[in-house]
C-alpha cells in the first residue's frame, strides 16, 4: 500500500509539473533581453501593470467603466521588486515621475516611455533612475483581476467607506472588506480615492502618491495570500486565470518563474517610497524627484 501511495504522489507531482509548464508557455514573451542587466546584489524584477484593455467591451468584463475600452495602451502602475537573500522590497515608481526618456533625447512623464515599448521603459528606468533590472513582466488588468477571483478574493481593512466613479470602486462597509477580481482593480486603479467620513465626502489630497500606498499594500496582501495557499487548486486557478494577460522578458525560464515564487513565500515586501514634489510644465501636472533625499532609497535596490 505504501509503494503504491507513494507512486500516486509522484504521478501528481508530475502531473502537475507538466500542467504548471502548459500555463507557462501559454505566457507572452516580450523582446527586451539586450536591455536587461543584474543588479550589483539581489535581483530586479521591473513589474509593469498595462491599461490595455482591448477585450473589455461590454458590461460583465473586469475593468468595464461604462466607456469605450481606450485605444492603445498605456503603464498604469511601474514597480521595481528587490529580492536580496531573506529580504523583499517594493519600489513604487509615480508615472508622472519627469524624467529624461531613454532614446528620445526629451524628458516627459515615465509613463510616456511606455508608449514607446517595454524596451523603452527598461532603458528609462536603468538610464534615469540608475536600477539595473534583471526581469520584466507585465500584466493587464483584465488578468489582473483573474489572479484576484482565482485566489478566492482578497482582503482589505477599510477604515471609511470608499468609493471611486471613476474607476468603479464602491465600498460601503467599514473594517476588513473582502474584493472580487472587479473591486479590486476599481481599488487599485483609484486615481480620485474619496472616503465618506462623517457624512462628508473626502477625496485623497495626496493623489498618486496615496495611490501608490494603496497598490503596495494591496500587493503585499496578495502576495502573502499566495504564498500562504496550500491548496493546488487555488492556486492553479490563480495562475490560470492570470497567464492570458501576462507578460515575461524573452530569457525568463520556468526555473526563474519558480524561483521568484519561493523566494516570496512567507515574505511581505517592504515598501518604498521615492520623495517628490509636485509641479508643472508642459508635460502638466508632474513630480519631480528630490535627488538628494531618493539616493538612499535608490541605493537599497541597485
Amino acid at each position: 500500500v505504501l509503494g503504491l501511495t507513494a507512486i500516486v504522489l509522484v504521478l501528481c507531482m508530475i502531473a502537475g509539473f507538466l500542467y504548471a509548464r502548459s500555463i507557462f508557455n501559454r505566457i507572452d514573451r516580450v523582446e527586451v533581453s539586450e536591455s536587461l542587466t543584474s543588479a550589483s546584489s539581489g535581483t530586479n524584477y521591473l513589474i509593469v501593470g498595462s491599461d490595455s484593455r482591448e477585450n473589455v467591451t461590454e458590461e460583465g468584463d473586469a475593468g468595464f467603466n461604462g466607456s469605450e475600452a481606450p485605444g492603445g495602451q498605456r503603464s498604469d502602475t511601474i514597480m521595481v521588486l528587490h529580492l536580496e537573500g531573506g529580504k523583499a522590497q517594493m519600489l513604487s515608481i509615480p508615472r508622472d515621475l519627469y524624467v529624461p526618456i531613454a532614446g528620445t533625447g526629451e524628458s516627459q512623464k515615465i509613463n510616456a516611455a511606455y508608449n514607446g515599448g517595454p524596451t523603452r521603459l527598461v532603458d528609462t528606468v536603468t538610464e534615469s533612475l540608475g536600477i539595473p533590472i534583471d526581469r520584466y513582466m507585465e500584466i493587464d488588468f483584465v488578468s489582473f483581476a483573474g489572479l484576484v477571483d482565482g485566489l478566492g478574493g482578497i482582503t482589505i481593512d477599510f477604515p471609511h467607506p470608499a468609493q471611486d466613479t471613476e474607476s468603479g470602486l464602491f465600498v460601503t462597509e467599514t473594517g476588513p472588506v473582502e474584493l472580487d477580481g472587479d473591486q479590486a482593480l476599481a481599488y487599485v486603479r483609484s486615481r480620485h480615492y474619496t472616503e465618506t467620513i462623517d457624512g462628508e465626502q473626502v477625496e485623497d489630497p495626496t493623489a498618486d502618491i496615496g495611490r501608490i500606498t494603496r497598490q503596495q499594500a494591496f500587493l503585499s496582501v496578495v502576495i502573502g495570500k499566495l504564498s500562504d495557499t496550500k491548496n493546488p487548486f487555488a492556486l492553479t486557478r490563480a495562475a490560470s486565470g492570470m497567464a492570458g494577460g501576462l507578460r515575461i522578458d524573452d530569457e525568463m525560464s520556468m526555473f526563474d518563474a519558480m524561483s521568484l515564487a519561493w523566494g516570496m513565500r512567507g515574505k511581505s515586501p517592504e515598501p518604498l517610497v521615492l520623495p517628490v514634489d509636485n509641479d508643472r510644465n508642459s508635460s502638466g501636472a508632474v513630480l519631480i524627484l528630490r535627488e538628494d533625499e531618493a539616493e538612499p532609497i535608490l541605493e537599497q535596490v541597485r
